[in-house]
């Protein structure tokens, strides 16, 4: 098997619109959440979100280009070329059938839906007319295509979609790829603009999302005794996959390497997470598996965490599982705190914010976290409550679960010739 690298990264996040903002404003534990701007939220049980600021998609795109997308799609595309760049590829110097395009995406074009369903039953026209673009600017699978499209990648081509487990799965399938011999390089992550009337009152109908309204500033609070919910959140983030042999060849920088995944389900309940955290448990075992380390040998996981009371105690519980009780040399964190949940880009980013603590041993803190609950402060795992930590992390984790009982774990190593 060979080994797989990381030789790019893109962002476009509710705390930065690139790598380095987003990079520097987690670790400084600035939160991206604010009152919901995107439309009129007053009549909703949740008022406030994370939403991507200071962003034109002129900058971008021409006028043109831009009406044919939907957010998902830009926000994708963004963080696809900021990747590239970052990667120095020379696409003249690859065999583009080796070259593919994994992304993700968990609802597809939910705003560019609803708009035109509403302005469809608004007008009621005779006979039905739809934007043109409709079809393209909503399909999950379009953004794969576009990137496909963008950068002339002929190899495997394809969006996973599984909640919010859909993009670290992505990463997860493009170092397969490349690991078996079937790719050199693939771009891959994840993408997501939910911040719209349906998915905000959706998921408050499943009681996911919190509504402290009142303190929205601090709603974002995984292992809090008090927390109620996620935040949603919205952006990309895109990682260059890529064969150690491909990378050495062209001096490629390197940021990690990737050296396990691991898949599996809870086989539990549609929404709810197992009360053992048996999926997300089974998922990390697989990964330190591949990675033919000890679960002692981890320094660091960045957790799904999305701060709802089932969710942060089950994962923590597959935590404390995993290290059996024994997690001295452990410490965890939760960047959902700062950025909310992107659903189906939330595993992209996070690899992104794990890629870099794997590389500069900077590790995140988790933020707005008051008080732990009893259950949790009991299983005495370092939190990084309030502040970043700086210590050598060897291995780290990336967990991702998503409605459907789907887990996905990924493992990375400090690269090292």
């Amino acid at each position: 098997m060979r080994r797989v690298v990381i030789t790019g990264l893109g962002a476009i996040t509710p705390v930065g619109n690139d790598v380095k903002t987003f990079w520097n404003n987690i670790l400084e534990g600035k939160s991206g959440v604010d009152k919901i701007t995107r439309f009129d939220a007053t009549g909703f049980k949740t008022q406030f979100a994370c939403e991507i600021k200071d962003y034109d998609p002129l900058n971008h795109f021409d006028r043109k280009e831009a009406r044919k997308l939907d957010l998902f799609g830009q926000y994708g595309l963004v963080a696809g070329d900021e990747a590239v760049k970052d990667a120095n590829i020379d696409l003249d110097k690859y065999d583009t059938s080796r070259v593919g395009v994994i992304f993700a995406n968990g609802m597809g074009g939910l705003d560019t839906f609803e708009k035109e369903i509403f302005s469809y039953v608004k007008g009621k026209p005779s006979p039905p007319r739809f934007n043109p673009f409709f079809i393209t600017k909503i399909i999950t699978n379009g953004l794969a295509g576009l990137l496909s499209i963008k950068y002339g990648f002929q190899g495997v081509n394809y969006c996973p979609v599984t909640a919010c487990a859909s993009s670290n799965q992505a990463l997860i399938h493009a170092f397969n790829y490349i690991k078996w011999g079937k790719a050199e390089l693939i771009l891959a992550g994840g993408s997501e603009a939910p911040i719209t009337e349906a998915s905000i009152g959706g998921f408050n109908s499943t009681k996911s999302l919190s509504t402290c309204n009142d303190q929205f500033s601090v709603a974002s609070r995984p292992f809090d005794k008090n927390r109620d919910g996620f935040v949603m959140g919205e952006g990309a983030g895109a990682l260059v996959v890529e064969s150690l042999e491909s990378a050495l060849q062209r001096g490629a920088k390197i940021y990690a390497e990737i050296v396990g995944g691991g898949e599996a389900g809870d086989a539990y309940h549609i929404t709810g997470t197992h009360p053992e955290g048996l999926g997300g448990y089974l998922a990390m075992k697989e990964a330190i598996r591949e990675a033919g380390i000890l679960p002692s040998q981890v320094n660091y996981i960045n957790m799904h965490a999305t701060s709802t009371k089932v969710g942060d105690l089950s994962e923590i519980k597959a935590v404390a599982k995993l290290v059996d009780n024994q997690p001295e040399n452990l410490q965890i964190s939760a960047t959902k705190s700062m950025t909310g949940h992107l659903v189906g880009a939330a595993g992209a980013i996070e690899a992104v914010a794990t890629c870099m603590a794997v590389h500069t041993d900077d590790i995140p803190p988790t933020i707005n976290t008051q008080e732990v609950s009893d259950e949790i402060a009991a299983l005495g795992i370092d939190l990084t409550l309030g502040k970043k930590t700086h210590r050598r992390v060897e291995y780290a984790l990336n967990n991702s679960f998503g409605f459907g009982g789907h887990c996905a774990a990924m493992a990375m190593k400090k690269y090292e010739e």
